[in-house]
């Protein structure tokens, strides 16, 4: 191979082209890191955005962690807009909080601008991402019925105006996520930008006041991002948590196991030594017979 590169080299020589050629021969192209931004208005409250890495590798894009990135409120990566930095965790995500040092620069328009720019590693070069928004708020509400009344808001100027055609989720706040009022999936809004849901959730658990929390969101719009908005009602049964502590259950502490197992389980070693005692003094006759 050695001997390979120096001939290799001297008909470069020959021909007048340089010996860098060769390392650029051997230079191995990095692949293209891409970056993703999301923003998110969380019930008109918290706003937070949230950095993806991803990369096509081997004909599959895929999340890509250890990824150093910084990331700013407009378009300008200047350092004195800069809103957070971190590296992407194993699900190639970083989430940065909008903080209030923010304010000047989020109330300048009804638009804003994010960018992300990331730090060029071993495996990646500098890779940039933006994402533009619209100001935009849900207002939740009830009505007589458990009905769910939502409205999407969007600043015009200087005019929250309502947004017509958009899709919406309303439902219930649970572990997993949201459960829907009803059986349809999602709304669109009207031309005052509201919707109507009918709560049919009659016999959901809430906690032990039978509160839910009602939630309406939209989901990943190109205009306005991730939005929800939230309401506690007293719509679900009351759950009363019984502890089991220091009674007798199946997976009790020992000594609290139920009667019927403590019984089977002494019944069962008494028929073993039972049937061991019974063999040893069998054994015992037999040996006294063969003695005599």
């Amino acid at each position: 191979m050695k001997k390979h590169k120096i001939i290799q080299l001297l008909f470069l020589i020959v021909l007048g082209i340089p010996p860098s050629f060769l390392k650029a021969q051997d230079v191995v192209e990095k692949p293209t890191l891409s970056l993703t931004l999301k923003y998110f208005n969380d019930n008109n409250y918290t706003h937070h955005l949230l950095l993806e890495a991803k990369s096509k590798i081997d004909g599959k894009f895929q999340k890509i962690a250890n990824v150093p990135a910084k990331i700013y409120i407009t378009n300008d990566a200047d350092k004195a807009n800069l809103l957070g930095t971190g590296i992407t965790n194993d699900k190639g995500q970083i989430l940065v909080l909008i903080p209030n040092s923010a304010k000047a620069e989020w109330i300048k328009s009804p638009n804003q601008n994010f960018v992300a720019v990331s730090t060029t590693t071993k495996a990646f070069d500098e890779a940039r991402g933006e994402l533009a928004i619209t100001k935009a708020k849900i207002q939740i509400d009830t009505a007589d019925g458990r009905i769910i009344n939502a409205k999407l808001m969007a600043l015009v100027d200087t005019t929250w105006t309502p947004i017509a055609a958009v899709d919406m989720i309303v439902g219930v706040k649970r572990l997993g996520g949201i459960m829907n009022a009803n059986e349809t999936p999602t709304y669109a809004t009207d031309s005052v930008g509201g919707v109507m849901a009918e709560f049919k959730r009659d016999t959901l658990p809430g906690d032990t006041k039978g509160n839910l929390v009602l939630v309406a969101s939209v989901v990943d719009n190109e205009t306005y991002g991730n939005l929800t908005a939230e309401m506690i009602v007293p719509w679900g049964t009351k759950s009363v948590y019984t502890s089991n502590f220091d009674h007798r259950t199946l997976f009790a502490r020992r000594g609290h196991s139920p009667i019927w197992l403590e019984i089977l389980a002494y019944a069962i070693i008494i028929g073993v030594w039972s049937v061991i005692i019974y063999l040893i003094f069998q054994l015992k006759k037999v040996k006294e017979l063969g003695v005599g």
